[in-house]
């Protein structure tokens, strides 16, 4: 029979963002996701691909490139791209859906923007980045954020920004293998997951849905070691509320 493939991991981009953010800070970030690709358009050929590798749907996200602006300027970041983004996904019907591009930054105004992207314009959920200008998104601020993802039972897809910097690996990525996006991006992943487990979040939000880029970086293959380290280091293992080993 017949099974549906769908592809969590698919980027796009909104050119007309740029209007906004010219002149900021954010202008530069924002072109990256641009410049030579075009921003990843949803256009016949991208259909023609999907169809090719036998990809039936597409769950698009925007890397999010906003984490640095003021409460006014990413409510209108968020305004333009999450309607800008329910229109792309109407390209093809039934070919595309797509992740609400929330300002983690102001946790209650994201969760705001999750319920409005999921109940107003059809999106499944919200795609975030591994953490917010150095912060980790398990820190007990974002809680707000995660309270609504699992009320309203949303898939959030993490996916890693500037890993280099955000780890603290820049030096040691330097040089031939592409390391920074390599190693940095499923390294960024690993910790991100490692301090939702650690901090608590998935036990006090148990029901929350996530969905993480690349496999889920390094914490597949050592999901048994960080088991082994609060046995052997269990006073380093407490945590605010951790109640399951961490492999569970």
């Amino acid at each position: 029979r017949k099974i549906t493939t769908v592809d969590v991991h698919a980027h796009c981009a909104v050119p007309a963002v740029l209007d906004i953010v010219k002149g900021t800070a954010l202008e530069q970030p924002a072109r990256r996701q641009l410049d030579g690709r075009l921003g990843f358009p949803v256009q016949a050929e991208r259909v023609a691909d999907m169809n090719q590798d036998g990809i039936d749907v597409q769950v698009l996200s925007i890397n999010a490139f906003w984490y640095g602006a003021e409460r006014d300027l990413a409510r209108r970041i968020f305004d333009l791209q999450s309607v800008k983004l329910a229109e792309i996904c109407k390209y093809s019907p039934g070919r595309f859906l797509g992740y609400a591009p929330v300002s983690l930054q102001f946790p209650e105004l994201a969760a705001e923007q999750l319920e409005q992207g999921m109940k107003q314009l059809a999106l499944v959920g919200a795609a975030i980045g591994g953490s917010v200008e150095g912060e980790e998104i398990a820190a007990p601020r974002f809680d707000p954020f995660w309270k609504k993802a699992e009320e309203l039972q949303a898939l959030v897809f993490i996916h890693p920004q500037t890993a280099p910097q955000s780890t603290g690996i820049a030096k040691r990525v330097q040089g031939s293998g592409a390391l920074g996006n390599v190693i940095g991006n499923p390294l960024e992943t690993s910790l991100a997951l490692a301090h939702l487990i650690f901090q608590g979040t998935l036990d006090r939000f148990p029901k929350v849905k996530i969905c993480a880029a690349h496999g889920g970086g390094f914490l597949p293959s050592y999901a048994a070691r960080m088991d082994h380290g609060c046995s052997v280091f269990p006073e380093n293992c407490k945590g605010p509320a951790l109640k399951k080993k961490p492999s569970e």
